[in-house]
């Protein structure tokens, strides 16, 4: 791991550490603690959807010709100014411009850091390279919402001013150590798809596999991100009789099993095709959708509920683990080259639409109508499945198994062989 590569770490360990500090009590301040009601807390994590909805598009073209350091710089600067804001504001107005710059910010960051790691990473080292970020951005999550949660005071304005001072002082930091970062040129797969026209939109929309990968990556947020804290824990809430202490707990099994099971998951990931990893999460996550719907449709005790539940959490951790080093990297051996901010950006713009419409769709059917809501998002779980298997025959050699390729250019010894040996 070269220089680059730990700064770029630490600044997704930095920015995790950041939100993990407000995002799980930003309702709580909207709507109690700044008096403003449950409407308008609403509307901030709508804003939050929004922005990154909006700036997405744009960030692709500004990373491509002015390359992701200085856009990821001007990222962290927005949202610094965003949660400093937010943190002082006291209307409806205010609370809301603010969320808009802090979401902008925020969403803007994933695909130029993510740009960074592929500039910053081979084609060899660079499913590690996504499971090491993926494995700091949860443990910068955890820690910061853990200490978070004992600085936070619901009857002290104060005490998230603080906060949110935290946070925008971790992307100032973030800005000191990443003005430091010296790009090198981003190495590329060989048979990687070449077109003209950078920046293009329609250049990415005439890649099937990029195509066909956005339209999985869809479901995938849709199915599993998408659930957490709106569906699933509704779910849990009304179906299971789960207390609101056993959620936190199944949200803290989840991270676990990440943090724990990470690197362990990679070694047996990353010399298997990226497209039946893939295909593997969406059965495990099928299994974890029926040991939900045990939790809340079943007839045990409400012990084994609660253990059921927490296990559907663990299991999503699980695919979790085998989807960091398998799906990042596949967007960027899929990008001709320069494209790599491109297609990170339309890729972060296919997860916030998933995370904008799973809440909406997933949080009443949870709520109400739980059987139908356990066996559509099995179903949606199988359908990831498949579109892996299909995505799978799009792909070349080199960019389901770009192991592999390497080891069929050059002989263990180090003598070129023949590519169909």
């Amino acid at each position: 791991m070269g220089a680059a590569m730990r700064r770029i770490h630490v600044g997704n360990a930095l920015s995790a550490f950041g939100l993990g500090f407000t995002v799980p009590y930003l309702y709580v301040y909207v709507a109690q603690v700044r008096g403003l009601g449950a409407m308008t807390a609403g509307l901030v994590l709508a804003v939050f959807a929004v922005a990154a909805l909006v700036v997405l598009p744009f960030a692709g073209r500004a990373i491509v010709r002015r390359g992701p350091l200085p856009v990821l710089l001007a990222a962290l600067i927005t949202a610094a100014i965003g949660a400093l804001s937010l943190g002082i504001a006291s209307s409806a107005a205010a609370v809301l411009v603010s969320a808009a710059l802090l979401g902008a910010g925020q969403a803007v960051m994933q695909p130029a850091l993510a740009t960074m790691i592929v500039d910053c990473s081979s084609a060899e080292t660079r499913s590690r390279a996504f499971a090491m970020q993926f494995f700091l951005q949860n443990l910068g999550l955890g820690v910061g919402g853990l200490i978070g949660g004992h600085l936070v005071d619901t009857t002290s304005a104060a005490s998230f001013t603080l906060l949110f001072a935290i946070e925008a002082a971790m992307f100032l930091l973030l800005v000191v150590v990443m003005a430091t970062v010296r790009m090198p040129h981003a190495p590329k797969i060989e048979d990687a798809p070449v077109a003209s026209g950078r920046g293009s939109w329609k250049q990415l929309l005439g890649n099937r596999a990029m195509v066909q990968l956005c339209v999985l990556g869809f479901v995938l947020f849709f199915a599993c991100y998408g659930q957490f804290e709106s569906g699933l824990s509704a779910y849990g809430v009304e179906a299971a009789g789960i207390s609101t202490s056993a959620l936190g707990t199944a949200l803290a099994a989840n991270t676990l099993v990440i943090v724990i099971a990470q690197f362990a998951v990679l070694r047996f990931v990353e010399r298997r095709r990226r497209s039946r990893v893939i295909a593997a999460v969406g059965l495990i996550w099928a299994v974890a959708w029926a040991v939900a719907g045990y939790a809340g449709l079943g007839h045990g005790s409400q012990e084994m509920a609660t253990a059921a539940f927490v296990s559907t959490y663990a299991l999503f951790g699980l695919g979790e683990a085998m989807l960091s080093p398998t799906v990042a990297p596949l967007v960027a051996d899929l990008a001709p080259e320069g494209m790599a901010g491109q297609y990170n950006s339309a890729f972060a713009l296919v997860k916030q639409l998933a995370l904008a419409v799973g809440p909406a769709v997933g949080g009443p059917l949870g709520a109400s109508l739980h059987a139908p809501y356990i066996v559509a998002f099995l179903v949606f779980s199988l359908g990831i499945t498949v579109l892996a298997m299909r995505l799978g025959r799009q792909l070349t050699e080199a960019q389901d198994q770009p192991w592999l390729a390497k080891s069929r250019v050059v002989a263990r010894g180090g003598a070129p062989v023949s590519a169909d040996v």
